[in-house]
């Protein structure tokens, strides 16, 4: 079969289209014939292996563990390990396998759902790791509640184009922050008020909100705590930005915490869990029309180093998906 892969940490030129033996799925696993992937700052993370703290994370030291890059997936089950009861060959099903830039992909059931029946296999592989993200942000760290003032920085990417939704799904009142040119998309997906970051500081001090959920990670603390209310909530969502050792976690998990102890601003760290029952929760949001997938552009297989490369730029709109 045809993958991605990669022998060592680098820029994009580092991944190559070979032809690999396909994977055989353990007990545990499903084979999932691919036919969308999603691409996410992770997939440049792991590719780079920065900031180090990755590589030290279990990720490889001197050379990637995982040679195949890619871990949103959507696809056909082709087979099954003898452990697995809740999917069959032949169910469309999406979520989250390690090394989904390929034809086929083993993934563990557990990290496996339904393919919601309203969207494609694109706009499916476009959904795990994104919305899992924002889901797990403001529902479990956040504690949004209805009514709400909410404000969603970096609105018109991957993850926060997901919690502009999620947030207003769960009846909170959303302002997001976009550049100029994605000003008109995060207000076609519900925010109430967007602010463009290139004529307005939100950072200002003149306004305040319950929760902030940063997923752009070039604000320092000291600026997201002024957007905050008192006893507001922020909750800095994966590691952009900061330096060659610890990026943007310097941030998230070292000096937030430190300082939610002497504030009654709650500053709060964030990880994703990659399970099966939030995958049906998104699921049952985008069968029932609160939330639909933005996708910029589609690129195949053969090209994944440009659409890393265009990721990397800053300028997607939503998701990069590759099409298998």
């Amino acid at each position: 079969m045809k993958a991605v892969v990669q022998d060592t940490y680098g820029p994009p030129d580092v991944l190559e289209v070979r032809e690999v033996a396909r994977p055989v799925p353990k007990d545990d696993e499903v084979l999932v014939r691919v036919h969308a992937a999603g691409v996410d700052p992770g997939v440049w993370h792991l590719m780079t292996g920065r900031p180090y703290l990755v590589r030290v994370m279990g990720y490889g030291l001197r050379t990637p563990k995982v040679g195949t890059r890619g871990r949103d997936v959507a696809g056909r089950v082709e087979a099954v390990g003898t452990n697995v009861t809740q999917v069959q060959p032949g169910a469309e099903v999406f979520g989250i396998g390690e090394g989904s830039f390929a034809e086929y992909v083993c993934a563990r059931a557990d990290k496996l759902a339904p393919k919601p029946a309203n969207l494609s296999f694109e706009q499916a592989a476009a959904v795990p790791i994104s919305g899992l993200t924002a889901l797990q942000a403001l529902r479990d760290t956040g504690k949004v509640r209805p009514g709400q003032q909410v404000l969603i920085v970096g609105a018109a990417g991957g993850v926060g184009s997901f919690a502009v939704q999620l947030a207003k799904a769960f009846g909170a009142e959303v302002t997001g922050v976009a550049s100029t040119t994605k000003v008109e998309l995060v207000r076609s997906i519900g925010a109430d008020e967007v602010i463009d970051y290139t004529r307005e500081d939100f950072a200002d001090g003149a306004r305040h909100w319950d929760l902030i959920v940063d997923t752009a990670g070039r604000r320092s603390l000291a600026q997201l705590r002024r957007a905050l209310t008192p006893r507001g909530t922020l909750v800095i969502v994966g590691g952009e930005g900061g330096g060659p050792w610890l990026g943007g976690f310097d941030r998230q998990i070292l000096r937030a915490p430190l300082l939610s102890v002497l504030a009654r601003q709650r500053l709060r760290p964030f990880v994703s869990k990659e399970r099966r029952a939030d995958l049906l929760v998104l699921k049952d949001l985008i069968e029932a029309g609160k939330v639909t997938p933005v996708i910029d552009r589609t690129y195949p297989l053969s090209e994944v180093p440009q659409a890393i490369r265009y990721l990397e730029q800053g300028h997607a709109r939503g998701k990069v998906v590759i099409i298998v």
